[in-house]
Formats: C-alpha cells, structure tokens, sequence
C-alpha cells in the first residue's frame, strides 16, 4: 500500500482491526478521525511513515487493547487522554521523536501488561502510576529519564522483561525486584545506580540476561545469583563491586556470557567452573584476582575468548589449556604468571590472537607457535623468554608482533629483520639483525663465508626465478604485457597459502571462467594440490593520469588490507589479492553450490526448501551483521544481491564480492576506487536517486529484496512486474490478492506462519524510508525469533511483538 492514509477510514465505525503496518505510505499523519472507531481493539501503524503529534482523539478508543505506533517520525508529547484507554493491554511507541514526560495517571490503565516507549527523547521521571500496574514488560531505553526507579516496580507479579539502558537513572534498585515475579530479562546498563545488587534478582529462578554495565553498583556479587542456573548472559563491567565472587557463580550450566570487567573483585577462579560447560566469552580483566588458573579451564570445550589482564593471577598455564578447540582470543597480560608456554599449544588452532605480556614467564618460545593456523595477534613482550627466535613464526600472517623486553638472543628471523619491526625487537640485548641498535648479524670470517653461501643462493635462486619468468612470458605470446604486470605486481595473502601466485595467474583462461558481473570476472581455479579457489578479476578503471593510477592503487591496497582482516563464518574468505599496473586479482574461497541467485531463479530453485532458505537468510543477516557492527570500522557492502551470496556444499550462506565493498570513513573518498559501484538494478534504495549516497541502511534495503526473493522465487525484476520492481509487486498483490499470491508456491504450506513474518521482515527492511530500515544485528534478532520454539514472542493479533530488542551488550559489541 502506498499514498496516503485517509482519514475516511475513521468512518468505519464498526471496523474491530486496523492492521496496515509496514507499508510505504507518503508523509502522513494520523487522522484524528480515528478517535471515531469507538469499537476498534486493534490499531496497528507500525513503520507507516508517520509524523507530528499522536491525535489526543485516541483517547476516545476504550475498547483498544493493542496500540502500535512504532518506528514511525512521531513528536510531541504522549497525549494525556491515553490515560482513558481502560481496555489497553499493550502500548508500542518505540522508535519515533516523541518527547516531554509520560502523562500522569497512567495508574488508570489496569489492564496494561506491555509497555514500550523506547528509542525516543522522554524526559522527567519513570511515574509511579505506571510500575504500580500489573505489567509484564516495560522497556524505555534510550531515553532521558532522571530519577529513580519506583520501588512499585517490584510488586507486579506479572514482570518479566525490565529495559531501562541509556538513561540517567539513579538510586538503588529496588531491593525486592524479582522477589514477586518470573523476572527473565534485567538491563539498567549505562546509568548511574548505585548500591548493591538485589538479592532476589532470580527469586523465582528464571532470570536468562542480568546487564548492568556501566554504573555505580558496589558491595559482593550476591549469593543468589551462584544458584540462578537458568543465567544465559551476565555483563557485570565497570562498576564498584568487591569481594570474592561466589564459586557457584563460576559454573553456571547455561551461561555463556561472563562479563565482569573493571571492578574491584578479588578471590581466584574457582574449579567450579567446569560446570560452565556453555561459557564462551569470559572477561574478567582489571580486577584484583588471584591464585592459580584452574585446570577445569580446559573443561571448557565452548571457550572463545578469555580475557583476564591486568589481575594478580599467579603460577603457570595450565597444560589443560591446550584441549580449548574453540579457543581464538587469550589475553592474560600484566597479571604474574610464570613457567613456560605449555607443550601442545599449536592444538589450539583457532587463536587468532595471544597476549601474554609483562608477566614473569620463561623458557624458550616454542617453535609450534608457528604452525597455530590463524594466529595474527602474538605479545609475549615483558618476560623473561629466553633463546633463540623460532624461524618458524616466519610462517605466520602477524599484524602484530612484540617480543620486546625479554632475554632472547641470536639473529631474527629474515622475514622480520628490518626497520619495521623495530620496536618489537628492543630490550633484547643478544638479538642480531639489520636493525639501528641491535647487535651486526653478520661478523668475522665466519660470518662473512655465511654471507657469501647466502648471497650466491640468492643469486641462483634469482636465476631460475628469470628462466622461469622467460619460460611464462613465451608459453603465451605476450611478453611485453606480463613483463609489465609482473614488474608492477604486488601479491598480498591474508592467510597461510598452500599455493603460488603463478598457479593462479596461469589458470586464468576463458575456459575456465564462472561468470562476470559489474564488479569483475570470476574464474575457478584447480590447484595442483587439488584445492579449488575462485579468482576474481576486477575490471579495469579508467585512468585520467598517471597521479590518479597511483591513488587508484594505494586505495585498492588500503580497502583490501582492511577486507583481508575479516574473519567470519557467514563471509567468503579473501585468501589473498594482486595490484599490478593493469589487473587486480582477489582470490577467494570456492563455493561448490553457486550464488543463491543462479540456484533460486533456476529450475533448481525447488530443491531449496523453506528450512533452507530461512537458514540462508539467517546466515547472510549475520554476515552483514558482523560488517556493520563487529568491525573496527564499519563495512558497507554496497552491492548486496542474491548473487553475492554464496552456498557451501551444504547450502550455508556467506557473503561475497566484496571488490566493491567500502570501509565506512575510511581513507579513500575519490571517485576512482574500486568502490565506485553502489548496487544492481533491484536492489538499490530508492534514496540513492537524489542522495548518490550510500551507507549500512543501503545495504538492509538490499538484504530486504534478498529476503523477499527466498520469500517468492522471483527475481529483483521481471517483466511479469510492468514497471515495478520486486519490492512493488509484493506490494500490489498483496492489496489485491492477498499474501497465498506471494509466497512461492514451491514451498511446503506447514511453514505458511513462519515464512508470513519472514516476508514482514523482508517489508520492513525494504521501508522507502531509511530510517524505518532496522539495523542489520536487529534483522537478525527478528529472524532468530521467527522460529524460536519455546515461548513465541508473539501478539494477538499474530504479529511479530516488537518490543525484544538488542540490550546494552549488543549495542556496543564485546569488547
């Protein structure tokens, strides 16, 4: 639906539901001639591009029990007369620009169990009237509330979900909240409470997510919460607590998240922990622990990250550490740990990062830290590691590395031996190498001879190098042209390759070309060791001068250093890339089944059934997700489309083509960066028309056709739409023929509810205007609620409850 909405539709005075959410409408207000629908339970105008003031003729709806006014511009003040809605069950007004404080005598409201005016600028006090309901859910983060919180809060035995983050709340919380109800879902984050943490926060044993970063909470952890099994998420960071932490906190059964950063706790990490058997990120730097590092550590088979420096832990690495599989960041830096590195470290194989600086340990550093796959991070600096440097880091792809401070002598390594590893180097008085302050690698009539033994296998090995280049240059009857290319050549890998770059250069033939795109050709590539990757040849730019070839380059080499770091499961991996004066080669990882696109718009595409299709779109979500959200910097795909993700042998999803992606305010800004491109024909939002600008909200629009694809089967654009598009279409059919005439008719009719609210999202995330869009991290909250088995955060009506979105923890990321 588009245009308008009409204000005739307040003549419908039998009307019961009003349900027109997600749909395209121009600027609107809301007539109040809707105050009229005097029998009207069901008003729902979520994502209707609304504006101004909510019409106070609302008031006049006493037999409204679901009011939905969410993610619209709306301003103003919440109308008094709401207060006259003695039918209301729940209210959503998320989202919008309203201001001003919550109307007095909300008390009146008796029947209201939800209540969500989140994510707008209200001011004053959270009332009294309001907590004193009976109230399940009461969300009003990111607000500017002052205050404290009604002790009233505690006495519903109904509430569930409590989300008050980023206000300026202060006070205590109240000391019986939990004690009355099935509390589940705590977050007061980004406050200023003070005083200790209550006792009967998991009373009724059901609390999942207790986030309370970012306040003034002092006194111990309470005993309770060591026997709250049912804690999923605990984010304790930067508060004032003490004391020693309960032993049965340590191991909670289904926790997988341990936050407790910046605090004053002291004890030692207890054995208990072993019963932690979901923990997967674990942070508890810059507090006062000490004491051993337990062996049941290594009981910990899901253990991603542990970050515990800054400390006082003591004594050596336990041995067990080594079984952690899972493990990719351990920072135990600036704490006294001692001994040496523990034998079998390169088991743990996926450490990308590994900081154990300024402690007190020793030995020599083992030579298997150079076979540890993806290991880019290493800081031993600060111990007392003694010996030589092991030639096998060399194997390693480090961006950084700093083996400052210890007692290691002999040379470095060649790969390292240079001025740009200086400072990793310093404070070793025994290193030798080609470096300003370190003792001459070379010296005597020795050293000399071993010079000489060096230089004349370089010089052969230069030798054959050239025959072997001559040899190339003549198998294809161009040597001009690939004496330049591999003259101007500059290979960079991001991992450890198991392949040359002439084996790919030779392979790249019309035979074996995939397919080309507006970005590139792709060819696939079999290696001699029989691995198979895709290479994608980048069309050339056009060149106005020599200046712009060279900023042209260092901006290729800038956006690609940046794309290489990346490491997710649901992102294609880049193993490494090519810059020559003519070409500009990405290789990736091959994908057996294709893009999503070929296969869906195929006569294949009935072989993707709906659970499928939903897991695809779910690990495409995740994968924008982590772009936008998890990166240093934040990544703007810019051309997302179903034939840019691509499918494993099992049909998981990972996002690809990124020769076109974009660092968000990153160096280059020029028109002549491999950037230049901002979508395809379907897919891009319609307010890149008049703004030729593009940004994350460019992509969710994107991702929202990919959505309605897996939705329908049809394509981004068709002949079968006149002069719609996708997103078009699905609008129209659904006003004239209703929603049996969208869903794919390939797909089993028992999903019929689950894909409905996927379809919604696809809606959603295809608003004409950006800031309906949803953030791609909460697109994928929505999906991963679509199938949740166990108590469906569903509304009456049979719309997706808006009102579970990301808390403090997911804002911010982890740290």
């Amino acid at each position: 639906m588009n245009g308008t909405i009409h204000s005739s539709l307040g003549n419908i005075s039998t009307l019961k539901e009003l349900q027109i959410a997600y749909n395209p409408f121009s600027p609107s207000l809301i007539p109040s001639e809707f105050g009229n629908l005097t029998n009207l339970e069901v008003l729902w105008l979520t994502g209707c591009n609304l504006f101004g003031p909510i019409p106070s003729s609302l008031g006049r709806l006493t037999r409204l029990k679901n009011l939905d006014l969410s993610v619209n511009r709306l301003s103003g003040s919440i109308p008094s007369s709401v207060v006259q809605l003695k039918s209301i069950v729940q209210i959503e007004l998320y989202n919008n620009s309203l201001s001003g404080d919550l109307p007095l005598g909300m008390s009146n409201l008796t029947n209201l169990r939800r209540f969500d005016a989140s994510m707008n600028e209200l001011t004053g006090i959270i009332p009294d009237g309001l907590c004193s309901l009976q109230l399940e859910s009461l969300n009003l983060y990111e607000n500017r509330f002052e205050g404290s919180l009604p002790e009233s809060i505690s006495w519903s035995p109904n509430l569930k979900e409590l989300k008050l983050f980023n206000n300026s709340l202060n006070g205590q919380l109240p000391r019986e909240l939990g004690k009355n109800s099935s509390l589940q879902y705590l977050d007061v984050s980004y406050n200023q409470f003070s005083g200790e943490i209550p006792e009967t926060l998991c009373e009724k044993g059901e609390l999942i997510d207790l986030l309370l970063i970012y306040n003034s909470f002092s006194g111990k952890i309470p005993d309770s919460l060591g026997k709250c099994q049912t804690l999923n998420r605990v984010r304790l960071r930067q508060n004032k607590l003490s004391g020693v932490v309960p032993e049965a906190f340590w191991g909670l059964p289904h926790l997988y998240l341990l936050d407790l950063v910046e605090n004053s706790l002291s004890g030692h990490i207890s054995t208990a922990i072993s019963g932690a058997h979901n923990l997967s990120l674990l942070f508890i730097s810059e507090n006062k622990f000490s004491g051993l590092i337990p062996d049941e550590l290594g009981l910990l088979g899901n253990l991603v990250e542990f970050i515990g420096s800054h400390n006082n832990i003591s004594g050596h690495l336990p041995k067990s550490i080594v079984k952690l599989s899972q493990l990719g960041k351990l920072d135990l830096s600036d704490n006294e740990l001692s001994g040496e590195i523990p034998s079998g470290i390169h088991a743990c194989k996926k450490i990308n990062e590994l900081n154990l600086a300024n402690n007190r340990m020793d030995g020599k550093i083992p030579n298997e830290v150079g076979s540890m796959p993806v290991l880019n991070y290493l800081d031993l600096s600060g111990n007392y590691f003694s010996g030589e440097i092991p030639l096998e880091l060399q194997n390693l792809k480090l961006n950084m590395l700093n083996l400052s401070n210890n007692q290691l002598y002999g040379d470095i390594p060649p790969l390292y031996a240079n001025g740009n590893y200086r400072n990793s180097f310093v404070g070793n008085p025994g290193l030798c190498g080609d470096i300003h302050g370190l003792c001459p690698r070379f010296g005597g009539s020795k050293n000399t001879g071993n010079l000489w033994i060096f230089r004349s296998i370089f010089a052969l090995a230069g030798i054959v190098f050239i025959i072997g280049v001559v040899w190339f240059y003549l198998k294809y009857q161009n040597i001009k042209k690939v004496k330049k290319g591999l003259a101007m050549s500059k290979w960079k890998s991001f991992h450890k390759l198991g392949f040359s770059e002439f084996e790919i250069v030779k392979c790249l033939s019309e035979d074996n070309v995939l397919g080309s795109g507006a970005s590139g050709k792709v060819y696939k590539v079999v290696l001699s060791n029989g691995e198979i990757v895709a290479v994608k040849k980048l069309w050339r730019a056009s060149k106005k001068d020599d200046g712009c070839v060279g900023s042209e380059k260092d901006e290729f080499d800038v956006e690609v250093e940046t794309l290489g770091k990346i490491r997710h499961k649901n992102i294609v991996r880049l193993w490494c890339c090519c810059n020559t004066g003519d070409n500009k080669l990405l290789v990736y990882e091959y994908m057996p089944n294709g893009s999503l696109g070929d296969l869906l718009h195929s006569n294949k595409g009935s072989l993707l059934d709906w659970p499928t299709r939903y897991k695809i779109a779910i690990d495409a979500a995740e994968g924008l997700s982590y772009l936008h959200h998890d990166c240093a910097s934040p990544i703007v795909h810019r051309d997302v489309k179903s034939n840019n993700i691509l499918l494993d042998g099992e049909y998981g999803a990972k996002v690809a083509d990124f020769g076109v992606a974009k660092v968000v305010n990153g160096v280059s800004q020029g028109a002549e960066s491999m950037s230049v491109i901002a979508g395809s024909c379907g897919y891009i939002a319609p307010e890149y028309a008049y703004t030729l600008r593009v940004n994350e909200k460019s992509d969710i629009y994107s991702f929202g056709v990919v959505i309605l694809e897996l939705v329908t089967g049809k394509p981004p654009i068709d002949p079968e739409y006149g002069e719609k598009d996708l997103v078009k279409w699905i609008s129209t059919t659904l006003d004239q023929k209703g929603i049996d005439h969208v869903i794919d008719s390939n797909l089993n009719s028992s999903y019929r509810e689950e894909i409905c609210k996927v379809l919604r999202i696809g809606l959603l995330c295809t608003s004409a205007l950006p800031i309906n869009r949803p953030s791609m991290r909460r697109v994928v909250k929505m999906l991963q609620e679509v199938a949740a088995a166990a108590k469906p955060k569903t509304g009456k009506d049979g719309k997706l409850s808006p009102y579970y979105y990301e808390d403090a923890f997911e804002q911010g990321g982890i740290p």
